[in-house]
């Protein structure tokens, strides 16, 4: 078990807001494989990731995630907007974002340093950079920082 004792005694509740299947299965492969307890939950859209994040309807009893991975492209609510909706919501606004979105867009990462996004990574097309990517989101967030509590 990790040292840092923020996650020694917890699970690590993690929500991906992701809607391309292959990203998701690669990054829940990632997390798996984690010596770290960890529940990655996975939001299709932008509206099931506001409706998790609030426990509204089917939703009611979802814990609240100690970290976001959130994609930008999204169908019905897009990232920005979900990330709008995040930070300006006070009880949601301290769960750290990570941007991972295959846009390279200057605007995109302007608009969400605006927004205090935590950082922005753009996903690499290779696959083997990609998990390399996603294990030092991993590495990173869940065994160096300090998360705040829930």
């Amino acid at each position: 078990m990790h040292l840092n004792g923020n996650l020694a005694a917890k699970m690590v509740e993690i929500l991906l807001i992701e809607d391309n299947p292959g990203d998701i299965r690669l990054v829940k492969e990632v997390f798996k494989d984690s010596k770290l307890h960890n529940n990655l939950r996975v939001a299709l859209d932008g509206e099931e990731a506001m409706k998790m994040l609030r426990q509204e309807g089917e939703y009611f009893k979802a814990q609240r995630p100690d970290l976001i991975i959130l994609d930008l492209n999204l169908p019905k609510k897009n990232g920005i907007e979900v990330l709008r909706e995040i930070k300006e919501d006070k009880s949601l606004k301290c769960i750290p974002v990570v941007i991972l979105t295959t846009s390279n867009a200057e605007e995109d990462l302007e608009e969400t340093c605006k927004l205090d996004a935590n950082c922005y990574i753009t996903k690499p097309v290779d696959l083997d950079e990609f998990i390399k990517v996603v294990k030092s989101i991993q590495n990173f967030w869940l065994e160096i920082v300090k998360l705040p509590p829930r």
